[in-house]
């Protein structure tokens, strides 16, 4: 605007030279210097010409005019200076025209004095009327390109009707341009045209004009409608406000004004109901809602506030995403209403996204109220809504917050028939209630679900039982496992394994291994053979890898050192199950794959106890040594840490399992393949259980390197039993030809004093040998020296040991 005030400047600046001697070059520059205030008044109104594209053109198209302008004054060689500055002085009037119809009322005055005087002006004693020409640059800028030249004849309303019907693309755009020009010089009355005629013209090339035409087809229309209830009742029809909601669709100039003409016409009340029915208009209205443009953002809000007082276009907004209309009728609305829309919400498929929104919209608590103070509809309806949103954390604690756990077990013991339908709904959201911590301030909650499960039907009991597992897997429910199993928890639980329900079964499955953790005792009690080659049929046959690993985990919490229990697995076939189950995964690292591979590795080291070497001899017949050196490398930390203990329990028994290099028992001599450096003898994989032929290793030394200490501890154990006396220099050149002497060192800085001591005790071997002395020593001394003085008293004679064979101590010392 201060451009545009400087320009007027200079225009009067050119125009009154006293070396100028046309007048009528003087008449235009007192004429020019009225625009200066008008543009000072409107750099106040930055906002609104910075979001209109139809002011901004206008002040473009002054501009242009005031530039030409500029250059008339210095031009010396013009025909006809007085018709050219005439022509320039229209033009500024046919632009101050369009700026008129765009800005608010207080500027119309204003301006609309000033247009006229543009628009009247005449030089140099020339008279006759102007025949409203249109201007080059307005023509290309409503057409889209292409000269229209200036007509000499006066046009009627009726010609432009007509040209607005029949007329091309350019020809309709002059045409609308005259429209505008009527209206805006208030020539458009009942009596001179028919209206719905000129809406119905409209409406037609509406549905299939160029995009400049739409822009400024809905421009009109809107202006038409502006104030004009007559003229709002002839666009009152289903397929004129279907080609003004196709519009919202396009671009975002058109998308705005198409929502600002709809939001006019919406003062109708036959308007408000045929635009919700039209097929996509409230989508897009939220779509529009929650675009990137603040204007049409704010015009889609007030248009779906208006239609949301029909209930089916409230329902129609909650599809789209857009809940608040919803959750309006759940807090105000009538009984019927509330029903309605929480029926609606009970149905609709909602993401997590959605359903987080809705609580914080406020869903939750209106309906609790339903639930609380309503009759049975409500209740049901409230119940099944709640049941849809509780699956999400957030609103979870908003039904803990509201106390609607204790009415929903009261409900659950009610016997009143008609009461019965609400159970389902309310079991399920205690099952989602239970997986809070909150439940446990209720310390009775569990025996009360307890003492309900033979007396529900099959999908209370499911919902029942994922409550119970939920409680009982939270840190802090010792009290509550301890409670239950006084109750008679297992009796209870362990008829569910037989069910032929697959969901009650599985559930029941997680329940059980929850509280197999804490009842190692009791669970050997009640589980007898049966029901063990139930569990292992279950592992045998079961589809799901989360059945597979509670049926497991139950399995891996019986005593270790019961040996029947052993017997009765292995007669099940229990390891080749496992073998071909691990064998043909399809290698996904989902948690539930995770837990699998970690029960697996559990169960192995049952069947790899050292102190039967037969049992140990079956399992590596069944292939377990391949699966548990693959669990080194991909399993977690507590699968590393399992299958490093089960190999280290194996590789116990490789020294006295070998065949010595002298043995006279060969009956074929063995291959040089076979045999092995560090046990000094020929060693197999499935009969001696060695790790170095197995593979193990190099993957035992690469878990030295994390910083998970139970699984560290378990791998130094197993590479430990490489270095028993009799075979000790050969193990130490072994780890250190897979780099493992560094690893070993490293440890000494960050482990733990459990790790600390297993890691000391193997580097007093490796140091016994002057090769790795010499070639590690310097690198081990800086943590040894500093472990010295800041270690645990129970490492401090195994430092001062290490020490010595790397001579920075004597032996005899005393330091320690």
């Amino acid at each position: 605007m201060s451009e545009l005030v400087a320009l007027v400047d200079e225009v009067a600046s050119f125009a009154m030279n006293p070396e100028i001697e046309i007048d009528a070059f003087t008449e235009f520059a007192m004429l020019v210097e009225k625009l200066a205030p008008i543009f000072s008044d409107l750099s106040n109104k930055s906002t609104v010409i910075e979001n209109n594209p139809s002011i901004r053109k206008s002040l473009e198209s002054i501009e242009t005019s005031l530039s030409r302008a500029i250059a008339l004054t210095k031009s010396s060689s013009l025909k006809d200076p007085i018709k050219y500055i005439e022509d320039t002085t229209h033009d500024i009037g046919r632009s101050l025209g369009l700026l008129l119809l765009e800005l608010s009322t207080d500027f119309r005055e204003k301006i609309g004095t000033l247009q006229k005087q543009f628009m009247n002006a005449r030089f140099g004693g020339n008279m006759s009327l102007p025949s409203s020409p249109v201007s080059l640059e307005f023509a290309n800028d409503v057409s889209g390109g292409g000269e229209i030249q200036e007509e000499t004849v006066n046009v009627t309303i009726e010609d432009v009707v007509l040209q607005l019907k029949n007329g091309n693309d350019e020809e309709f755009a002059v045409a609308l341009w005259r429209l505008k020009e009527f209206i805006r010089d208030e020539k458009l009355e009942s009596c001179l045209i028919n209206e719905e005629a000129v809406v119905s013209v409209l409406l037609n090339r509406l549905r299939s004009g160029k995009a400049d035409n739409r822009l400024n087809i809905i421009q009109l229309l809107r202006n038409m409608a502006l104030g004009n209830d007559e003229t709002k009742e002839k666009m009152a029809d289903t397929e004129f406000l279907s080609a003004v909601v196709k519009s919202l669709t396009r671009d975002a100039e058109e998308r705005r004004e198409a929502v600002g003409l709809l939001l006019e016409l919406s003062d109708l009340p036959a308007v408000r109901r045929q635009i919700g029915r039209i097929q996509g208009c409230i989508v897009m209205l939220v779509s529009i809602l929650n675009g990137s443009d603040p204007i049409a953002s704010q015009g889609a809000a007030k248009l779906l506030d208006i239609l949301s007082s029909n209930t089916q276009n409230a329902l129609h907004m909650a599809e789209a995403g857009y809940f608040k209309p919803l959750v309006q009728y759940l807090k105000k609305g009538s009984d019927m209403n509330k029903i309605l829309m929480a029926t609606a919400l009970s149905r609709l498929v909602l993401t997590d996204q959605s359903k987080l929104s809705l609580g914080k919209d406020g869903a939750v608590e209106p309906l609790v109220n339903m639930f609380h103070t309503g009759k049975l509809e409500s209740k049901l309806s409230a119940l099944n809504a709640l049941q849809n949103l509780s699956s999400v954390t957030e609103n979870v604690q908003l039904l803990i917050r509201s106390g609607i756990a204790g009415s929903l077990l009261q409900l659950l013991f009610s016997v009143t028939s008609v009461l019965m339908t609400l159970r389902e709904p309310a079991s399920a959201i205690l099952a989602r209630i239970a997986q809070s911590e909150s439940i446990l301030v209720n310390q009775d909650v569990a025996q009360q679900m307890l003492s309900l499960l033979n007396l529900s039907s099959p999908i209370i009991q499911g919902h029942l039982l994922e409550a119970l597992s939920s409680i009982a897997a939270h840190p802090r429910a010792s009290k509550v496992r301890r409670k239950m199993k006084e109750k008679g928890a297992l009796q209870l639980i362990l008829p569910f394994l037989k069910e032929t329900n697959t969901t009650i079964r599985s559930k029941a499955l997680s329940l059980l291994y929850t509280l197999s953790k804490d009842l190692t005792d009791e669970l050997n009690e009640h589980l007898d053979e049966a029901h063990l080659i139930h569990i292992v049929n279950i592992v045998s046959s079961s589809t799901s890898d989360s059945e597979k690993a509670a049926a497991l985990g139950i399995l891996s919490n019986l005593p270790v050192s019961d040996k029947k229990v052993t017997d009765i697995l292995k007669k099940a076939n229990l390891l080749s199950i496992l073998i071909s189950n691990m064998s043909s995964s399809t290698g996904s690292n989902s948690p539930v794959t995770r837990t699998l591979a970690e029960i697996v590795a559990c169960v192995i080291v049952r069947f790899t106890n050292p102190s039967d070497k037969k049992l140990q001899l079956y399992s590596a017949e069944q292939g377990v040594i391949p699966l548990l050196v693959k669990l080194l490398s991909s399993g977690s930390s507590i699968a590393k840490f399992r299958a490093a203990t089960a190999l280290a329990q194996l590789s116990q028994n490789s020294l006295s399992l070998r065949r010595s290099r002298k043995s006279r028992w060969f009956c074929v001599n063995p291959s040089v393949e076979a045999y092995c450096d560090v046990h000094n003898g020929f060693c197999y994989v499935n009969t001696t259980f060695c790790l170095v032929k197995a593979g193990a290793v190099s993957a035992l030394i690469k878990i030295l390197e994390d910083k998970e200490w139970e699984a560290v501890e378990a791998a130094l154990i197993a590479l430990s039993t490489l270095l028993q006396d009799e075979i000790w220099e050969g193990g130490v050149n072994c780890i250190a030809k897979n780099s493992g002497v560094q690893a070993i060192i490293k440890i000494l800085e960050a482990g733990d004093v459990k790790v600390q001591e297993k890691a000391l005790w193997m580097l007093d071997r490796i140091f016994r040998i002057e090769e790795h002395r010499v070639k590690y020593g310097a690198s081990a001394q800086v943590f040894l020296i500093d472990l010295a003085q800041t270690c645990d008293s129970r490492l401090k004679s195994t430092v001062a040991k290490v020490l010595a064979e790397l001579e920075l101590l004597q032996v005899q010392s005393s330091y320690f």
